[in-house]
């Protein structure tokens, strides 16, 4: 099998690199991802997938499904990227292109390393005539959206056996943590506009409410569990006069706790202090549930089947121009981005003390497993699908040590051949812990019976209510 799995990666190697390329060259944010949802789609049709678009009432999500019967394994594959992440590739300089939108965390490596190893699989159920099946899911909206969490409401992953995803990053290791759980509200707020010297006494500033809003949540932070985050933008300040008194403004809130429950007590509180900020402006409030999504719950019997196979992958020792782009890189990062590079790292789970990076720009080993009761501060739609299907997940070193993701840097080495190597390195993990998962019942058997463990004293409910529709970016 890894012999097999390896060869066919080798050979189709800038075939998966040409698809990488191609989303990368068309940025799409959340649920907007056209161009790259048709193209993943349709190189699955071309490998003799069968290809089902628009699931989950969402018109970039789809899933391409080859083989007959069970077991049934997924794999989760994304492509959106984000705003304000435009950079030239393969530049040590910022140099941002005419687009503002770039790949800043990596999901055009995310995407086809997942669809490599749906293809890997499907090359080796044909070869040995095996039976199972293979399902890629294109998912779209991560960034924001929560595209999965959507999909699982409409119940897209519900006869599948077992799910395998990955994550670019500056380290090779399997993401063992929990994550955190988060909603995203809008809060618009209405009020009159006027002069605002000769009548400002008849205005209601909406920008005002909005600014109360903030400062309110400010002094809620002292009083939420120390696990939570709140961020917020600004994304409509009411104009850009300042004698008018601005009659609508919006900000965004992105609310995080290690549990929904938390983040909803949360919610409820940010929502009194925004009619507060109504009450005392004068002004009329619209609140509007964007998304949300569920904490991550590892399997842990699949996360050491995905790491005995990943120690199986090859980590190519970079080479010279390799070195030099990502020392240049290295240099370009702050003084706290290059102190702080282990926080980085192990905030995919990395396990160890950075000894084996001295003298180094790139992760050139893979680290240990541990099973850890960490949480992370971040989020991720992969979650919900953790709740109704045994998922595991890895990452693959793709950059160099201290990028952090949502930078320029790591759009600038979006393409690079260290991020393709990387990539295939993922998918030869991935592609071989999916055949182990379909040819070995008892491996199958342990890793459905620890999620059911988990589940039947957990059920899960959708954190996003029936009502609230995947919606694009407000731009």
């Amino acid at each position: 099998m890894e012999d097999f799995i390896r060869d066919y990666l080798r050979e189709k190697k800038a075939f998966f690199e040409q698809i990488s390329q191609f989303i990368f060259s068309h940025p799409e944010t959340r649920f907007e991802e056209y161009e790259s949802a048709s193209f993943l789609a349709e190189a699955c049709e071309k490998q003799g997938f069968e290809v089902e678009k628009g699931v989950g009432n969402i018109a970039t999500a789809f899933v391409a499904t080859y083989g007959k019967g069970a077991p049934i394994i997924g794999f989760l594959g994304e492509y959106d990227a984000l705003s304000g992440l435009s950079q030239t590739p393969n530049q040590t300089t910022y140099q941002p292109l005419e687009t503002d939108i770039g790949h800043g965390c990596g999901h055009n490596l995310l995407g086809t390393g997942a669809f490599a190893a749906a293809c890997a699989v499907k090359e080796y159920l044909d070869k040995h005539s095996l039976p199972g099946t293979v399902k890629f899911f294109g998912c779209p909206g991560e960034e924001g959206g929560s595209g999965k969490t959507f999909m699982v409401r409409e119940g897209v992953f519900t006869d599948v056996d077992a799910a395998l995803t990955w994550h670019p990053s500056p380290v090779n290791a399997i993401m063992s943590a929990s994550s955190l759980a988060n909603y995203q509200i809008s809060f618009a707020f209405k009020g009159t506009t006027s002069h605002a010297a000769n009548s400002p006494h008849l205005g209601r500033s909406a920008l005002d409410a909005v600014e109360l809003m903030n400062v309110g949540v400010n002094y809620l932070r002292e009083h939420v569990v120390p696990e939570a985050r709140l961020h917020y933008a600004t994304t409509n300040t009411g104009g850009i006069s300042p004698n008018v008194v601005q009659a609508n403004a919006e900000v965004l809130y992105l609310i995080r706790a290690p549990k929904v429950k938390q983040v909803e007590d949360m919610y409820q509180r940010v929502c009194k202090i925004a009619q507060g900020a109504a009450l005392m402006t004068e002004t009329e409030l619209t609140i509007r549930f964007d998304k949300a999504c569920s904490n991550y719950i590892p399997n842990r019997s699949m996360e050491n089947m995905l790491h005995d196979q990943l120690s199986k992958s090859d980590v190519e020792k970079p080479t010279e121009e390799e070195k030099l782009f990502a020392k240049d890189i290295w240099h370009s990062l702050t003084d706290s981005e290059r102190e702080g590079y282990l926080e980085i790292i192990e905030g995919f789970v990395y396990v160890g003390n950075g000894e084996e990076f001295a003298n180094k720009y790139l992760a050139e080993t893979i680290s240990p497993y541990e099973a850890s009761d960490k949480i992370l501060s971040g989020s991720t739609d992969v979650a919900d699908v953790s709740w109704v299907v045994p998922t595991a997940q890895l990452t693959a070193a793709t950059s160099t040590l201290g990028t952090p993701l949502h930078s320029w840097q790591m759009t600038a080495q979006g393409i690079s051949s260290f991020a393709h190597k990387g990539m295939l390195r993922a998918a030869q993990a991935m592609a071989m812990t999916g055949i182990q998962l379909m040819t070995d019942s008892v491996a199958l058997k342990e890793v459905k019976e620890e999620f059911q463990q988990f589940t039947k004293n957990n059920p899960y409910t959708c954190p996003i209510p029936k009502e609230i529709q995947p919606s694009v970016l407000n731009k």
